[in-house]
C-alpha cells in the first residue's frame, strides 16, 4: 500500500479505533510507543519481579518473560544475556522489523461451580495474572548445548533454552489489576506452568522457536473441562515507521495445509496461526529494508491428548465505541446457542466469555474475507458488518489459537508444546495490494507466498518430534509415505518402479533435537591502523561428534565481514575446508547419480581404490561426471567424484587463514589442563587448532563486525546439506585503529572525529553513522573518540562549563573496542546537541586529557 493510501486509511482507523472519553475509549497501544514499562504497584511486602531475556540464536529475536508472556509491549527490555536493548519480536534479527506487540497464555477451566480463566495479559492491558516467585527462587534459567557457552548444561535441548515458572495464584489487586479494569478480582485457577523455550541458529531451524510447557494443578480441586489458548495482539511495522497507520493494518488467518516436497501430490499438515501486514509497506512502488515482507505465526505440535478440539478465533477491539466491536460468529443453534457477548461481538470480556471463546469449536474466515457474505456457506456465519470492507484492508487485530478440553487433577502435570515461525518473503509483489478488492479478495490472497513458513513450520514439527527416529525404543520410527515417481523398463524387459520412502511424522515422544553443525570456534579480533588480524582457536569445532552419526563432521572455517550487523551485509573474507571428495553413485533404477556416503579423504580413495589398481597416487577428479569410474569387478557400480566444497586447504597459500603454529603436533590430551606445557599459548589454548587471518586496507574511521564461523559435510543419509554456525551469533565489532596495547606503549592522544562535526555533510553515506538506516534523524548522529584508556570517563562541557554528557566507558579486560566510544550527540538532557565550542574531558588512572570540539549544524 502506498504511503497516501495509508493515510487515507488511517483516518478510517481513528474513527473505528474510537478517541473518545471512558475507561477503555483509547487504544492503550497509542500510549505505549516510547515508554518504558512501569512496574505495578503492590500490597504485597515482596514482590515478585517480572525477568525479561530475548532469543538471540537464530533468525527469530523474541522477548521472553516468567508471566505468562512473550514480547515486550513496545518496551525497550535489557537483555541480560547480550547486554543489548532489544524490542518484542524482530525478524529477520537485527532487521528493525517488529512483528509483535505481546502474546500471552490463557487458560480455563471449570472449578466446582465456577467457571474461571487466567491470562497473561489481555485486550484491555491492566489484567496480568501470572507471576513468578520472588527473587531469586523465581528467577530465569538459562542452559545451552553448545560446550563454549557459559551456560552449557547436559540438560540442554538447544542453542539457547530459556527455563522459567509462574503461577495464577496470586490475589493481590495491585499485581493482578493495577489498572482496576478487570470486571471481578482475579480468582486463581490453582495452576503453575514450567516454561522451556527453545531456540537454535542452524539454517533449517533459525525462523522459529519451541516452546515446551508443563502444567501443574497445585490445588485441592481437580480441573475439568480445561482449554488452553495462545492470545496475541501482533502488530507489523518497522521501528522507525511507528505511526499508527504502520502498525493498524495487519492481517490474520490460519493456514492448514501445503503442498509436500515429495512430488507426489501429497499434502503436509501445517495448521498454523498467522499474521502479517497487509501489504509489506512498499515505499514508492519499491521493496525497501524497511518492508516488513515476512509472515510470523503459531503452530500447536503437542497438546495432553490427540482427541482434543482446536478452534481459532480473531476480532477487533474498539476501544470507545463497543457497537463497532467485532470478530466473526456463528449463528447458534439448539445445540450450540449464540452466546452474547453483552455490549461486544467479537471481543471476550470476562472469565465467562474468555471460556466460551476458548473451548467452542469455531475456525474463524480470514481477515481478508471479512467483507465476502459466508451467511449461506452452510457454517452458520453471522453476515459481514457494516465496515467489512475497511477491516479486510488490514487491523489492529487480536486472535487466540485454542485446544481442549482435558482434565488435571491435583498435583497431576500435562505437557504442551508449540512453536512460534517465521516465514520470509510472503509479500512478493510490492505492487500486489493496490489491486486489493475486499469483496474479491481471492486473487491477492493467492498471490501471498506461504511456503517459507511451511517450510519452517514443517521443521518446528520435526525438531519437536524427529521424523523415522524411534525415541523411546519400541519400534515405532513414525509415519511415512511411498512416492513413486516413475517405472522402468530395463534391456532384460524388467520393469521397476523408482519410488522413494519420504518419513513425515515421528514417533509421537519428543526429542527436541536436530542435526547440528560443530560448534563456532572462538574469536579474538586485535586492531591496528587500517587491519584487523583474526586470531580463533578451533578445538570444539575440529573435535565435536555429530549427534545422530556419532562422528566428527568438521569440514571447514568461512572468515565474514560487514559494515553493520545485519546478515545481508556481511562479505566471505576466506574459507577453509579440509581436502575431500563426494561420491556420487549411479542409481539404475532412478537413472540418476546419487550421493550416499560421507566425504572420502584423498587417503581413504587411495585405500579403496589406488592400491587395488596398483595407483601410487589415486587423482579422483580423473572420474568426474563426464567421465565416470567403473569398478573393474562390478561393472554395475559406476560413481563419479566431486570436492565437497572448494577443498581450500592448503594454509597460506589457497587460503590467507593460516596456523599460527604450524609445527605443532596433535596434542597428548584434548584437555588443555591436562596437555603437555609447550603445547598450549600463553593463555591456556592448545596450539595445534590456533589460527590467524589478517584483513586489511580497511577505513580506520569505521566499524567493522567480524565472525569465524564452522561448519561440516552435512548428512548425505538423509538428504541434509551441509551446515554452518550463525553468521551474527558471537560477532565482533572492532575500529581498525590503534590498538590499546598500542595507545598505551606509544602514549597515543585521544583524539575526536568527525572534529568539527557539520550538518551539511552526509556522515550516514560515509559510514560514520546510521549506516543500516535504523535511526531516526534526530538520533542517528555520532562523534567518535579515538585512542582512550580502555576504563575512563568522557565529560563534554560547553565554553560556560556547563555538564552537557557524562559518558563511562568501561573495558577492564580490554577487547577490539577498548579503545574507541561515541556519542549521540544527545545531552544529559536528552535533547539533541546545539551548534557551538564544546570542550571534552577524559579522565583515567592514567591522568586527564583536554580538547575541543566544534558542532555546525
Amino acid at each position: 500500500m502506498s504511503v497516501t493510501r495509508k493515510i487515507v486509511t488511517c483516518l478510517v482507523l481513528f474513527t473505528l479505533l474510537g478517541v473518545g472519553e471512558g475507561l477503555f475509549a483509547r487504544n492503550p497501544k497509542l500510549d505505549r510507543q516510547g515508554l518504558a514499562r512501569t512496574v505495578p504497584i503492590s500490597t504485597a511486602s515482596e514482590r515478585p519481579e517480572v525477568g525479561a531475556v530475548a532469543h538471540t540464536q537464530g533468525k527469530m529475536l523474541l522477548v521472553i518473560r516468567n508471566n505468562g508472556t512473550f514480547g515486550s509491549e513496545w518496551d525497550d527490555i535489557y537483555d541480560p544475556i547480550t547486554g543489548e536493548w532489544v524490542q518484542a519480536c524482530i525478524y529477520p534479527r537485527n532487521s528493525d522489523m517488529i512483528y509483535l506487540y505481546v502474546t500471552a497464555l490463557w487458560v480455563g477451566a471449570v472449578v466446582g461451580r465456577d467457571t474461571l480463566v487466567s491470562t497473561g495479559a489481555e485486550d484491555m492491558y491492566c489484567s496480568y495474572e501470572f507471576w513468578p516467585d520472588i527473587s531469586p527462587f523465581g528467577d530465569m534459567k538459562y542452559e545451552s548445548i553448545d560446550p563454549s557457552s557459559r551456560y552449557f548444561s547436559e540438560d540442554a535441548y538447544s542453542e539457547q533454552d530459556i527455563i522459567c515458572e509462574y503461577t495464577d495464584t496470586t490475589t493481590d489487586v495491585g499485581l493482578t489489576d493495577p489498572g482496576s479494569c478487570a470486571p471481578r478480582a482475579h480468582i486463581p485457577l490453582g495452576i503453575k506452568a514450567t516454561q522451556r523455550s527453545m531456540a537454535w541458529s542452524y539454517d533449517y531451524a533459525d525462523d522459529f522457536i519451541l516452546f515446551d510447557y508443563l502444567v501443574q494443578n497445585i490445588g485441592d480441586q481437580r480441573l475439568e473441562d480445561i482449554y488452553m489458548g495462545i492470545w496475541l495482539d501482533g502488530c507489523v511495522f518497522h521501528t522507525t515507521l511507528q505511526d499508527q497507520v504502520y502498525w493498524t493494518d495487519d492481517i490474520v488467518g490460519f493456514y492448514r495445509t501445503h503442498p509436500a516436497e515429495d512430488g507426489c501430490g501429497h499434502l503436509d499438515t501445517i495448521n498454523i496461526a498467522y499474521h502479517s501486514d497487509n501489504d509489506g509497506d512498499p515505499i514508492d512502488g519499491l521493496w525497501t529494508e524497511k518492508s516488513p515482507r515476512s509472515v510470523v505465526g503459531v503452530r500447536v505440535v503437542r497438546t495432553p491428548l490427540d482427541s482434543l478440539r482446536y478452534s481459532f478465533n480473531w476480532w477487533i477491539m474498539n476501544y470507545s465505541d463497543p457497537s463497532r466491536d467485532f470478530g466473526p460468529r456463528q449463528r447458534g443453534t439448539d445445540d450450540d446457542p449464540f452466546r452474547d457477548f453483552g455490549d461486544r461481538l467479537g471481543t471476550p470480556v470476562g472469565d465467562e466469555n474468555k471460556y466460551y471463546m476458548l473451548r467452542h469449536d469455531e475456525f474463524d474466515y480470514d481477515l481478508l474475507f471479512t467483507a465476502v457474505d459466508h451467511s449461506d456457506s452452510g457454517r452458520g456465519w453471522l453476515p459481514p458488518p457494516e465496515y467489512a470492507a475497511e477491516y479486510a484492508n488490514g487491523f489492529d487485530i487480536r486472535y487466540c489459537l485454542s485446544f481442549g478440553p482435558f482434565n488435571i487433577d491435583p498435583g497431576e502435570k500435562l505437557p504442551v508444546s508449540f512453536a512460534w515461525v517465521g516465514g520470509e518473503n510472503f509479500h512478493v509483489n510490492p505492487d500486489d495490494f493496490e489491486s486489493f478488492n475486499p469483496y474479491s479478495p481471492s486473487s491477492y490472497y493467492s498471490k501471498l507466498d506461504f511456503s517459507s513458513l511451511a517450510t519452517n513450520s514443517r521443521w518446528a514439527s520435526w525438531i519437536y518430534d524427529n521424523p523415522g527416529v524411534d525415541t523411546d525404543g519400541d519400534g515405532d520410527s513414525g509415519k511415512y509415505r511411498i512416492c513413486c515417481l516413475d517405472t522402468i523398463e530395463t534391456d532384460t524387459g524388467i520393469i521397476y518402479e523408482a519410488c522413494d520412502t519420504s518419513w513425515y511424522e515421528g514417533d509421537g515422544v519428543p526429542d527436541f533435537c536436530g542435526a547440528s553443525p560443530p560448534p563456532a570456534p572462538q574469536i579474538w579480533v586485535e586492531p591496528s591502523v587500517g587491519t584487523l588480524r583474526v586470531r580463533f582457536n578451533g578445538l570444539a569445532s575440529e573435535t565435536a561428534r555429530d549427534r545422530f552419526s556419532g562422528r566428527p563432521d568438521f569440514e571447514g572455517y568461512r572468515v565474514y565481514i560487514g559494515r553493520d550487523d545485519r546478515i545481508t551485509s556481511f562479505t566471505l573474507a576466506a574459507s577453509y575446508d579440509r581436502e575431500d571428495y563426494n561420491k556420487y553413485v549411479w542409481d539404475f533404477y532412478r537413472e540418476t547419480f546419487r550421493l550416499l556416503d560421507a566425504p572420502f579423504t584423498r587417503a581413504q580413495l587411495q585405500e579403496l581404490y589406488g592400491v587395488p589398481l596398483g595407483l601410487e597416487d589415486f587423482d579422483p577428479m580423473l572420474f568426474d561426471r563426464t567421465n565416470p569410474y567403473i569398478h573393474p569387478d562390478f561393472p554395475d557400480s559406476v560413481f563419479y567424484f566431486a570436492p565437497q566444497d572448494f577443498n581450500q586447504s592448503d594454509f597460506g597459500l589457497t587460503t590467507p587463514i593460516r596456523k599460527i603454529y604450524p609445527d605443532v603436533t596433535y596434542p597428548s590430551s584434548l584437555v588443555p589442563e591436562e596437555a603437555l606445557p609447550e603445547e598450549l599459548t600463553e593463555d591456556g589454548y592448545l596450539k595445534y587448532f590456533e589460527y590467524e587471518i589478517f584483513i586489511e586496507d580497511l577505513l580506520p574511521t569505521v566499524p567493522y563486525y567480524v565472525n569465524v564461523t564452522a561448519f561440516d559435510f552435512g548428512s548425505p543419509e538423509i538428504g541434509l546439506a551441509a551446515l554452518e554456525t550463525s553468521v551474527i551469533n558471537g560477532l565482533q565489532v572492532a575500529y581498525p585503529l590503534s590498538s590499546t596495547e598500542d595507545v598505551e606503549q606509544n602514549d597515543l592522544k585521544v583524539y575526536v572525529y568527525p572534529n568539527p562535526y557539520r550538518g551539511d555533510v552526509d556522515y550516514q553515506a560515509l559510514g560514520f553513522e546510521n549506516r543500516d538506516g535504523s535511526l531516526a534523524p534526530d538520533r542517528m548522529h555520532r562523534i567518535h573518540f579515538a585512542n582512550l584508556p580502555p576504563v575512563c570517563t568522557i565529560y563534554i562541557y560547553s565554553l560556560d562549563g556547563d555538564l552537557v554528557r557524562q559518558l563511562e566507558h568501561y573495558y577492564p579486560e580490554g577487547g577490539p573496542e577498548a579503545m574507541h566510544e561515541e556519542w549521540n550527540m544527545i545531552t544529559r538532557n536528552t535533547q539533541l546537541v546545539e551548534s557551538g565550542l564544546y570542550y571534552w574531558v577524559v579522565e583515567s588512572e592514567e591522568g586527564t586529557q583536554i580538547g575541543k570540539l566544534v558542532i555546525i549544524k
